[in-house]
């Protein structure tokens, strides 16, 4: 490790004027503290924000707001969330460890960091890390890496599933900083790398995610998410699909879907869900969709099964979710 300056913010004020004079936030730093300990990042100061009032679960006038600082297994546990967002609690059930869930907060999970090997070597080429420097996982070792919205200048996946289940039930991440309150659909958040793979979101300088808004919404109670990987626990993606879906009268109403393992940013499917628009939930109609859930993917050396492995992620899904009660 190296040395940095360590301090405990009192109130919210105290803590957005430390972020706005350079510090960084921890709360949970399960992400964070591995990556100072490997000095993939350095920051000169920290300031610990758990003493913030950001750990309330609560449903009200129309949406579920989950506080940044709520701990995994508390929105896990929450029985409104259970309840009312299944798709929340099961992606959140199978990230990580029970141990790492305890500790790590939602505004964490949601800002985590790339699980890409060569991100994390120092001594490797990474324009993540060290823009202009190259990207090793290019010609390398990318059998785990994207397959969706990759550039020439990076292709590691977004790690959180937590994401891809907020993108799905479009979310809206709030956020503060000394000059105010902004508000900013979950699906606006991330970039995409293109030419610039080491700007991962849209959050200003300083800023902090203080809660996550969920809209309630029919679709939102008949929700899952699958998580495909090497092993069953403390794994990432291979691939993942979060569904919710509106069922009435014998056909879909609306379909809400995105996937995950496979794309730079957790991934939206537009075309799938237009596709499904007002037509019976069967298999053979779920086989058809799912079809076109790989469109626009440009796969790497040791990848390309990603793309048959999403078609069969989603098409699974998708019957799992019509048939909840």
């Amino acid at each position: 490790m190296y040395q940095f300056h360590y301090s405990k913010a009192a109130d919210e004020q105290s803590a957005l004027r430390a972020g706005a004079g350079g510090a960084r936030y921890i709360a949970g730093g399960t992400t964070l503290v591995d990556l100072m300990r490997e000095t993939v990042e350095r920051p000169e100061a920290l300031v610990d924000i758990n003493r913030l009032p950001y750990t309330s679960i609560e449903v009200q006038s129309g949406f579920l707001r989950v506080g940044s600082l709520a701990r995994m297994a508390d929105v896990i546990a929450h029985p409104l969330v259970r309840q009312q967002f299944p798709v929340i609690s099961q992606s959140l059930t199978l990230s990580a460890s029970a141990q790492l869930r305890n500790m790590a907060s939602i505004g964490g999970n949601l800002l985590q960091r790339t699980r890409c090997l060569y991100f994390r070597d120092v001594s490797a080429a990474c324009n993540k890390r060290v823009p202009g420097s190259g990207c090793s996982a290019l010609e390398g070792r990318n059998r785990t890496h994207a397959i969706l919205g990759v550039s020439r200048h990076c292709i590691a996946t977004h790690p959180s599933d937590l994401a891809v289940a907020l993108v799905a039930l479009d979310a809206v991440v709030v956020a503060r900083s000394t000059v105010g309150e902004r508000r900013i659909p979950i699906s606006q958040l991330y970039r995409q790398p293109d030419d610039s793979p080491q700007l991962e979101h849209n959050l200003q300088p300083g800023e902090l995610i203080a809660a996550v808004e969920v809209p309630v919404t029919p679709e939102a109670r008949r929700s899952g998410y699958l998580k495909v990987r090497d092993r069953e626990s403390y794994e990432f993606a291979l691939t993942s699909a979060a569904v919710a879906m509106d069922i009435a009268g014998g056909v879909i109403r609306n379909t809400r879907i995105a996937v995950g393992g496979v794309g730079t940013v957790p991934w939206r499917l537009p075309a799938v869900e237009a596709a499904l628009h007002g037509r019976p939930p069967t298999p053979d109609v779920f086989r058809t969709v799912a079809a076109i859930a790989a469109e626009g993917a440009r796969s790497s050396r040791e990848n390309g099964f990603k793309i048959e492995l999403l078609k069969r992620t989603v098409e699974r899904q998708l019957n799992t979710v019509a048939a909840m009660p």
